[in-house]
């Protein structure tokens, strides 16, 4: 009898062995053919992809229409769960698949409408480009049609996907325009804050606050006050806004060991698997792209051709306003307007969600824009709408086609007139060319206001604070071949106060951009590696700025001298394998908590930062913040700082032991891509969770940025260099690029996540045109 039962039990291990290894077989279907031949509709003829050690496509076609069909052939099949939930993000529909917990996101999609948008901008593209999207999404939908599994999430949600079409491409550049331009956000936290601080504090909390704004601020404090503007925060989805950081940097060949220019561009986003970018070489008779492709878009967004190379970060543009709009009084269907009451625009959009009833969402939109303020639940009682205007929906948008024909420019020339075409986002464009030629221009539509900056919400109802046009195109920020020979760009201010026109006051700090201006110009002819070590650098100026004014400051104890003893021989370099960095960064977090969270209330955690030139501000000019201080000047906020430290080395101790000679920065400091689907489930996130300690701080230029607010963890890497690139114009195919965290979104894959740590250690890829490796043959059907 037992030996039966041990034999029933033994076949049934054999039963769910086999069942789990053909599942796993089954599922390894779904990885990507990389050689043979593969006869497709929709071609005119043979196109060949040959995929290097890392897994990247160097596609050879005919024609460009045939290139654009086997690049998105190629991004199905390493990418198609993260295409679906893009296009699926940008026209509100994640709830479908995954529940409630995107309804928020959804609900402000569909409010700003921009699917809708996408669809609309299809109409103004020029003839070749609307044929490169239909071959596009033709080539996606080619593998659907033949493929076998598809990639696990599919089955995790049961799910199909739907055939691609040109607006699911479109709408991604509509989803970047927000997240890059998204400073509505900040319009709203200044807005709360006006609410909890003075005019005069509130102008300390922003160094680069206006001198007269108190003067419009106090008139506006009460009617803040009266917005729901808590709870509408509260209600917007916090994967939608702006984190700002980037570096790129153009020299000329008088600057340079080759005698050619060298283009450098490290773009930040938020950490994913996978990430943003794709990395893709494409050659046809006419054409030779290398760089950056966008998952679901035909687009080369970052790299070069075989001429002119080009580079982006985010130039922090003020492009939207929130404008508070009246009711009329008599009808609360109705706003107010210069000319009188007009009525809303409404439509109902309706939100599947999985496994609960269908959502109706009733969107109002006024003269400046949809009603973002119904997000946060019905009409607030004070009698007011919040409406957002913004560049990027204009319904003459054609920033597509300014992108297409840029990747396509020969010379300066050519490069500027693509970019009339661009609406937003703004981008700080560092260009460079085989004929020596290097340039700098940001552009955009810039609008021009009757009065204010849209640094706050301002009323709608009188037409004071509208748009009355945008900066002339000829008048945007540009140069070519400077004097000094270089250009840098980090988010930081691009043009002087003498410039004529209003572009924004929410610049990031300066650190970055001075920090790659001295290694430019300490480090005599530059090459591609001395980009490279530049890239590389992890040395904090926030240090230099804050430290001296932290470690005034007598220990009291023995574990505070020990602190004190650490950053005092710290040579400001946030290296993963000291411990220095570790207690600088959590001082400063502690010391912005104990300042700013008695006075800010419910909005400090929003405010919340490491914020390095206010602190200085405070501790230099205004000790008043520190209000348990019991001296006059700046020594009265010595017992905060104390306190703070104390603070900081407690948290420190309880998560990583109490001999701090132990700790890390890297142990705390790990850059995370977290899965959208896999890291919601225990198992898997455990199993598959893509983590590596790594170097760089909130200024450094190898930056690795925090969420500090996070009480969990604050100090982990969520938002860096997804790209590096570093294009040498003396032989461009030698040009080096590197992603993370690999090229496939297939867990399944040895592509998975095999760059994590190249990327983390400063190694490279090249895209040039003779590649060895596997070839897949897309032939015509």
């Amino acid at each position: 009898m037992r030996r039966r039962r041990w034999r029933i039990l033994a076949i049934a291990l054999v039963v769910v062995v086999m069942a789990g290894g053909s599942t796993y077989l089954w599922l390894r279907s779904s990885l990507p053919a990389t050689s043979g031949t593969i006869a497709l509709p929709g071609l005119t003829a043979e196109v060949t992809i040959t995929r290097d050690a890392a897994g990247v496509p160097h596609i050879r076609a005919g024609d460009e229409r045939d290139a654009s069909f086997a690049l998105g052939f190629v991004h199905a099949q390493d990418r198609l769960f993260q295409m679906d939930l893009m296009r699926r993000l940008g026209a509100g529909r994640l709830s479908e698949i995954l529940g409630r917990s995107t309804l928020r996101t959804d609900e402000l999609m569909r409010t700003l409408g921009l699917y809708r948008a996408a669809e609309r901008q299809f109409d103004l593209l020029s003839e070749p480009l609307r044929r490169s999207l239909e071959a596009y999404a033709a080539g996606v939908n080619a593998f659907l049609a033949q493929r076998r599994a598809l990639p696990p999430e599919y089955y995790m949600l049961a799910i199909e996907p739907e055939p691609w079409r040109p607006a699911d491409s479109l709408v991604w550049a509509k989803y970047m325009a927000l997240q890059l331009s998204g400073n509505y956000r900040n319009e709203l936290l200044h807005a709360r804050l006006a609410t909890q601080v003075t005019p005069e504090q509130l102008a300390q909390l922003y160094p680069t606050y206006p001198s007269d704004a108190p003067v419009t601020l106090g008139a506006l404090a009460e009617l803040f006050r009266a917005l729901p503007l808590d709870h509408l925060y509260a209600a917007l989805p916090d994967n939608v806004g702006p984190t700002y950081a980037s570096n790129n940097w153009v020299v000329d060949g008088q600057h340079t060991q080759s005698g050619k220019p060298l283009l450098a561009n490290d773009p930040h986003l938020g950490f994913a698997t996978p990430d943003v970018w794709y990395l893709a070489r494409i050659d046809t008779p006419d054409l030779h792209l290398a760089g950056a492709t966008a998952p679901g878009t035909p687009f080369v967004v970052i790299g070069h051709n075989d001429r002119i190379g080009w580079g982006f970060t985010t130039t922090e543009s003020d492009v939207e306003d929130v404008f508070i709009e009246r009711l009329d009084p008599n009808d609360p269907n109705s706003y107010l307007t210069p000319d009188g009451a007009l009525p809303f625009e409404t439509r109902q959009e309706d939100i599947i969600v999985r496994g609960r009833r269908i959502v109706h969402l009733n969107i109002r939109t006024t003269r400046h824009g949809p009603v973002i303020s119904d997000l946060g639940g019905p009409t607030a009682p004070s009698g007011h709408v919040l409406a957002l205007q913004a560049t990027f929906l204009a319904q003459d948008d054609r920033t597509p086609q300014g992108l297409w024909d840029l990747a396509r420019a020969r010379d300066w020339q050519s490069f500027n007139a693509a970019l009339e075409n661009v609406t937003a986002p703004e981008q700080n464009i560092v260009y460079a060319d085989v004929d020596g030629t290097i340039g700098f221009t940001a552009p955009a539509r810039i609008p021009i206001r009757g009065k204010g900056d849209g640094w706050l919400p301002m009323p709608g109802w009188t037409g004071e604070y509208d748009w009355i046009g945008y900066v002339p195109f000829a008048d945007l920020p540009r140069g070519v071949n400077p004097a000094e020979g270089r250009f840098v760009s980090a988010n930081n201010k691009i043009v002087p106060d003498s410039y004529p026109y209003f572009i924004s006051r929410d610049w990031d700090i300066p650190n970055r951009a001075q920090r790659i201006t001295e290694l430019l110009d300490g480090d005599g002819r530059q090459s591609a590696d001395s980009s490279g070590a530049i890239q590389a650098d992890t040395m904090s100026l926030m240090m230099a700025q804050v430290l001296p004014l932290l470690l005034r400051v007598s220990p009291t104890d023995e574990r505070t001298t020990a602190a004190v003893a650490l950053l005092r021989s710290w040579d400001g370099r946030m290296a993963r394998d000291r411990a220095a960095p570790l207690i600088f960064t959590a001082w400063l977090r502690e010391l912005n908590r104990a300042l700013f969270e008695p006075r800010l209330g419910v909005a400090f955690g929003d405010y919340w930062g490491l914020r390095p030139l206010v602190l200085r501000n405070i501790l230099t000019t205004h000790p008043e913040w520190c209000n348990k201080a019991s001296t006059q000047g700046p020594e009265g906020c010595n017992p905060q700082i104390a306190a703070s430290l104390n603070s900081a080395l407690d948290e420190l101790s309880q998560s990583y032991g109490s001999d701090m000679t132990r700790w890390r920065w890297g142990d705390a400091h790990q850059a995370s891509f977290p899965h959208p689907l896999f890291d919601n489930i225990p198992v898997l996130r455990n199993l598959l969770q893509t983590r590596i300690p790594a170097d760089g701080g909130s200024d450094t230029v190898n930056r690795g940025e925090m969420r500090i607010a996070d009480p969990d963890e604050p100090f982990l890497d969520r938002h860096g260099a997804g790209l590096r690139m570093i294009l040498d114009f003396n032989d461009l195919d030698a040009s080096r690029f590197m992603i993370v965290p690999g090229e496939s979104g297939n867990p399944l894959s040895s592509h998975y996540s095999d760059l994590v740590r190249p990327w983390r250690d400063l190694a490279w890829l090249t895209l040039g045109r003779d590649v060895r490796g596997e070839s897949l043959v897309l032939a015509p059907k």
